[in-house]
């Protein structure tokens, strides 16, 4: 079933979700502040590519002080936006018993995309 749904994720715009997580990874590591937003933006792409059977857990030893901090950096900076906008995906594919399953991704990736640093794909 998870194969299933993560198929119909990518058709239905998991894959481009995907991609634009690693262009923007890929243009914050243009800079030496922005590389670890850069990999915390791969990580959140290679969660969004196959969320079917996956899950966000914190890491061992986590929340750490410069996770914390970070987390902060990343709030402010408005990286925050990435979480709302989830949040609508989720709500407006909810609206249908087809894409409650989709919807359901969608929420899933909220803290994922709100507070990314000291998480691990599991």
């Amino acid at each position: 079933m998870n194969t299933l749904g993560n198929i119909v994720w990518l058709l239905l715009g998991g894959f481009v979700i995907t991609i634009i997580y690693y262009i923007v990874g890929l243009l914050m590591c243009l800079t030496i502040v922005g590389i670890p937003f850069g990999v915390q933006l791969f990580k959140i792409g290679t969660y969004a590519l196959w969320p079917f059977g996956h899950e966000l857990v914190d890491g061992p030893k986590e929340p750490g002080c410069l996770t914390i901090i970070m987390n902060v950096i990343w709030i402010l900076a408005g990286w925050w936006e990435i979480a709302l906008i989830h949040i609508i995906c989720g709500l407006i594919l909810c609206i249908t018993i087809v894409g409650i399953p989709l919807g359901r991704q969608h929420f899933k990736m909220v803290p994922a995309s709100f507070l990314p640093f000291g998480k691990q794909i599991q």
